[in-house]
Formats: structure tokens, C-alpha cells, sequence
């Protein structure tokens, strides 16, 4: 019973592990927004590269002496890294505070169904 007992706890220790981390996502992502919003009002319209795990705008392209050569000779699209959660990968998520156009609309639109499984 001692060696279930320990599971459990761990699995418990786990868990709010995740929630915590969850929890500082939705704070960082709402303060991005308030931002966003707050710049628009400026007439200020900006797109920031965010971090698609942990919602971190502090993300910079990695340059070449640091592990990018083929993105510096513009081989394969660059590579981005984030200061917060070390995330490292080729794809980058915007968010911005300008007007959806028509064919950014359409995007979003086919995403979400092939997202649902209409497609």
C-alpha cells in the first residue's frame, strides 16, 4: 500500500503541476491581449511573435553560430526560440491587433472546421 500510496501522490503532485502552468498561460495570453487592445486605442497596430507553449511574447530568432544555418541561408524557414520555457522549433505564432482581411478570415474558418472534422 505504501508503493500505491506514493502514485497517487505523485500523479496529485502532477497534476497541479499542470493546472499552475495552465494558470500562468491564461494570465500571460490575457495581459498580451490588454496590450494589443491598449496599442490599438494608440493607433498603434503591431504583431507580435508569441511562444506556442507557454504564450511568451519573449521570443527571437535563432541566428546561425546558435543552430540555424539552413534558416540563415534561407534553405528551411527559421528557426525560433523562447527565453520563458526554452521552446525551440521552426513555426512561430503571431498575435496582432490589426484587422482580419478576407483571406485571413477564410483561414481561420477552414482551420476551425478541419479542427471540428468536417473536413
Amino acid at each position: 500500500m505504501g508503493n500505491a500510496e506514493k502514485k497517487r501522490r505523485k500523479k496529485r503532485l502532477k497534476q497541479l503541476t499542470v493546472l499552475k502552468e495552465e494558470e500562468k498561460e491564461s494570465r500571460v495570453l490575457l495581459e498580451l491581449i490588454e496590450v494589443l487592445e491598449d496599442l490599438k486605442k494608440e493607433g498603434k497596430l503591431v504583431d507580435i511573435q508569441i511562444c506556442p507553449r507557454c504564450k511568451s511574447p519573449k521570443v527571437r530568432r535563432v541566428n546561425a553560430m546558435a543552430g540555424d544555418m539552413s534558416g540563415h541561408m534561407a534553405v528551411t524557414p527559421v528557426k525560433y526560440e523562447c527565453f520563458d520555457c526554452g521552446w525551440r522549433e521552426r513555426l512561430v505564432l503571431k498575435a496582432t491587433n490589426r484587422s482580419l482581411g478576407l483571406k485571413e478570415v477564410a483561414i481561420i474558418a477552414e482551420a476551425s472546421e478541419f479542427k471540428e472534422g468536417k473536413a
